[in-house]
C-alpha cells in the first residue's frame, strides 16, 4: 500500500553553500470505514467490497507464504483472512515467539507487498480446527477457569497476550499505511454456552485501547438469531458465516436483523470441509461452490472463502471435535489450492466467477510446485521407547499416589508415560479399565514390556491384561489434539481420572513427561538396551523408534522438491525428518495415508534423517521395513465411518 506521507526536499543558498532539509508533508490519509447509507464499505472515500480467501500462516511454511499469497492475488482476490493462533506464539506463559514460521508481521507485509488487504482474526479464541481453538493449555493450570468468559484468571491471561500482540498490529492497520482493513473480535462466540457479553465488552475495550477508534471491529457468527444475539455487542459490526448449500437470502436476513444498514458479509463461505481420523475425506463439488459464490457476489456482498488453502497441521497442532474425533495432519479442506499449494479445477472455476464482477490480474499464474518421488527408504528399529526414558525425560519422573494430567506435569503436547506395578497376580486375563472415560486420548499398554492393547477415549474403555504381581505396568498416553469447538474446549490430557484393575484402584504412579522433539532434534543416540521382546499379539508391539536416512543428489537441477511420505504396513505414530515434526500418521484408520513433505526441510548436502515413532505395530517383522516417498498424495482412503451421523457444514460452526 502507498505511504500516507511524502518527503519534500527544500534547498536554499546560504553563505555560499547549499543547505537542504527534509520536510514530511501529509497526503490524503488512508481510510477504511462502514458506509451505512450505501450499505457498503468505503476505502479512501470510494465504495469497496472485498473478495477474500482464508490462509493460515501457521499451517503453511514461511518458505511458501509468498507463493500461496501470489496465487491468491492472481485469482482475483483483493484481500486475505488469517487467524492469529495464541498458543502458536505463547506456548509457555510470557514466552513469546514471533520469528521463523511464526513471523506474523512478515506474513502481513508479504500480503501488503502483493497488493492484498488483510482481515485479521486475532481471537483470542479462533476455533479453526486448531488445538484448543488456539487457547494455550497452560491456562488450565487453574482447573476451574471458565474459558471465553469474564473469569478474572482467563481475562488476565488474555490481557497479557493482547498487550503484546495488538501493539504489533497497530502500525499495520490500513489507516496507518498497512494492509489490515478490519479486525475480528473473538470468533463465533454465539456458538459457545457462556453468552457472556461482559467478556465481549472487555475485548472491545481492550482492542480499542490498542488499535484506536478508526479501525473496523467486527464479530462473526453462524447465521442464526441466537448465535448472533450471543456473539456480538455494541461496538462490533455483526457478520455471519454459512456454507454453500444454505439459503443465502435467509442467512443474510439474519445479519440484517442486527445490522439493518451496512455491508453484507459472509466471513466464511466454506469451499470444502474438515476431516477426522476414521471418517471419509470430505469433498464439496466445484459447482456447489461457484453457484453459491455467484449468488453472494450478485447480492453485492463481501465474502471470504474458507479455506482458500488449508495447509498442514504440522507437529501436534490439530484440534478435535466431540464425540472425540481428532483431525488429521492434513488440513487440505478440498480447498481451491491444495494442501501443497497446487492449482485445482476449483481454483480456475472460482476465478471465472470473480471475473464476472471485477477485473482479475493479467499475467501468468504461478504453477503448481513440482513433486518428486524419492522412493523407498529402509528403516531399522533403534530403541524401545520405555528403555529411553533417561534421554526422553531428562528432568526425571514425577511421583504421585494418583495420576496427574498433562497440565499438572507441565507437558502440553505429545506423550507422557505413566508407570505403576501390578498390585496382584493377573495370570488370568484381568480387566484394566477407565470407568469414567478418563484416558485422554489414547493409551498404549505394556506389562513388563509385553504389549497388551490400547485404551481409547470414547471408544475403548477396558481391555484385559495379564502379568504377575509386581510386574511393571506402562501406559503411554498420547495427546491427540484438544477439542477446538463447543463447551468442552477445557480439554485436559493424560490420565484425567483413575484406572482400575479388576475391582482395585491403581495407585503409586511414576510419570515421565517425554521431551521427544528435543531428543529427536539432538539425534537419538545408539545405546545398549535389552533385546526387543517379541509380542504375543499379532496386533500390537511395544512403542519404538525406527531410524533411517536417504540422500538427494546435489547434481540434479531443482532438487530437492516437495514430496509425500507413505507408510506401507505401518499402523500409527509420529514422524520427524531432519528433526522437523511432520505430524501424525495413521493409515490403519485413515482417511489420510500420506503426509506432505515441503522441500525446505530436505537437504542435498547431507543425509536426510528420518525418525519414526511407531506406537502400535510396524511391518518390520514380516514385511520390508520401509517408508516410501511418492509424488502424489492419498487423502481419501476408504475407511469405516466411525461417526456416520456427521454432516457437512453442520454442528461445528
Amino acid at each position: 500500500m502507498a505511504s500516507s506521507e511524502t518527503v519534500c526536499c527544500i534547498c536554499a543558498l546560504f553563505f555560499g553553500g547549499i543547505f537542504c532539509t527534509l520536510i514530511w508533508t501529509a497526503t490524503a490519509k488512508h481510510t477504511f470505514q462502514i458506509d451505512y447509507e450505501n450499505n457498503c464499505f468505503k476505502k479512501d472515500g470510494e465504495s469497496f467490497r472485498y473478495i477474500s480467501g482464508s490462509i493460515h500462516y501457521s499451517r503453511v511454511p514461511r518458505y511458501y507464504w509468498k507463493d500461496r499469497i501470489l496465487k491468491m492475488y492472481m485469482l482475483g482476490l483483493n484481500a486475505v483472512h488469517t487467524y492469529v493462533p495464541w498458543n502458536f506464539h505463547e506456548v509457555m506463559p510470557k514466552k513469546f515467539v514471533f520469528d521463523g514460521d511464526r513471523d506474523l508481521e512478515h506474513f502481513l507485509q508479504l500480503a501488503n507487498d502483493s497488493g492484498l488487504l488483510v482481515i485479521l482474526r486475532p481471537g483470542p479464541y479462533i476455533c479453526a480446527e486448531w488445538d484448543m481453538g488456539s487457547l494455550p493449555a497452560w491456562i488450565l493450570k487453574k482447573d476451574s477457569v471458565v474459558l471465553r468468559s469474564s473469569d478474572p484468571d482467563y481475562l488476565a491471561a488474555v490481557d497479557q497476550w493482547m498487550n503484546v500482540l495488538l501493539p504489533k498490529i497497530r502500525p499495520l492497520l490500513y489507516n496507518n499505511g498497512g494492509p489490515i482493513i478490519s479486525v475480528q473480535v473473538e470468533n463465533e462466540y454465539g456458538s459457545y454456552f457462556a453468552c457472556d457479553h461482559d467478556y465481549l465488552r472487555h475485548l472491545v475495550k481492550l482492542f480499542r485501547y490498542h488499535l484506536g477508534d478508526e479501525v473496523v471491529l467486527f464479530s462473526t457468527d453462524g447465521s442464526s438469531l441466537h448465535n448472533v444475539q450471543c456473539g456480538t455487542v455494541d461496538g462490533l459490526y455483526a457478520a455471519v458465516d454459512f456454507g454453500p448449500t444454505e439459503d443465502i437470502t435467509k442467512c443474510f436476513e439474519v445479519q440484517r436483523h442486527f445490522e439493518p444498514k451496512g455491508p453484507l458479509i459472509n466471513s466464511e463461505l466454506y469451499t470444502g470441509w474438515l476431516d477426522h481420523w476414521g471418517e471419509k475425506h470430505q469433498v464439496v463439488a466445484t459447482s456447489v461452490i461457484t453457484r453459491a459464490l455467484d449468488t453472494v457476489l450478485g447480492l453485492g456482498a463481501n465474502v471470504n472463502m474458507y479455506m482458500f488453502i488449508g495447509g498442514t497441521n504440522f507437529g501436534y497442532w490439530n484440534g478435535a471435535n466431540t464425540p472425540y474425533a481428532a483431525q488429521p495432519t492434513s488440513y487440505d479442506y478440498d480447498a481451491p489450492l491444495s494442501e501443497a499449494g497446487d492449482l485445482t479445477v476449483k481454483y480456475f472455476a472460482i476465478r471465472e466467477v470473480i471475473r464476472k464482477y471485477k477485473k482479475v490480474p493479467d499475467g501468468p499464474i504461478p504453477p503448481s510446485v513440482p513433486k518428486f518421488a524419492y522412493g523407498p527408504v529402509p528403516l531399522k528399529r533403534q530403541h524401545i521407547l520405555s528403555e529411553m526414558l533417561d534421554v526422553l525425560c531428562p528432568s526425571g519422573p514425577v511421583k504421585s499416589v494418583y495420576p496427574l494430567n498433562f497440565v499438572q506435569l507441565n507437558q502440553y503436547f505429545g506423550f507422557v508415560l505413566y508407570r505403576t506395578l501390578l498390585p496382584k497376580d493377573c495370570s488370568s486375563p484381568t480387566s484394566l479399565s477407565s470407568p469414567l472415560n478418563g484416558v485422554h486420548d489414547r493409551a498404549y499398554i505394556t506389562v513388563d514390556g509385553v504389549p497388551q492393547g490400547v485404551l481409547e477415549r470414547d471408544k475403548m474403555l477396558s481391555i484385559n491384561i495379564t502379568g504377575k504381581s509386581g510386574a511393571t505396568l506402562d501406559i503411554l498416553v498420547e495427546n491427540q489434539g484438544r477439542v477446538n469447538f463447543g463447551k468442552y474446549i477445557n480439554d485436559f490430557k493424560g490420565l484425567v481420572t483413575n484406572l482400575t484393575l479388576g475391582k482395585d484402584l491403581l495407585t503409586g504412579w511414576t510419570m515421565y513427561p517425554l521431551r521427544i522433539d528435543d531428543a529427536v532434534g539432538q539425534g537419538l543416540k545408539e545405546k545398549s538396551h535389552k533385546s526387543f521382546l517379541s509380542s504375543t499379539s499379532s496386533t500390537f508391539s511395544a512403542p519404538a523408534f525406527y531410524i533411517g536416512s536417504f540422500d538427494i543428489p546435489s547434481g540434479i537441477p531443482d532438487l530437492p522438491q516437495d514430496t509425500f511420505i507413505n507408510f506401507p504396513g505401518w499402523t500409527k505414530g509420529q514422524i520427524w525428518i531432519n528433526g522437523f515434526n511432520l505430524g501424525r500418521y495413521w493409515p490403519a484408520r485413515g482417511p489420510q495415508i500420506t503426509l506432505y513433505v515441503p522441500r525446505h526441510i530436505l537437504s542435498t548436502s547431507a543425509p536426510n534423517n528420518i525418525t519414526v515413532l511407531e506406537l502400535e505395530k510396524s511391518p518390520c517383522d514380516v514385511k520390508p521395513c520401509v517408508v516410501e516417498f511418492v509424488d502424489t498424495p492419498v487423502l481419501n482412503a476408504t475407511v469405516s465411518n466411525i461417526f456416520p451421523g456427521r454432516k457437512l457444514f453442520v454442528g461445528l460452526y
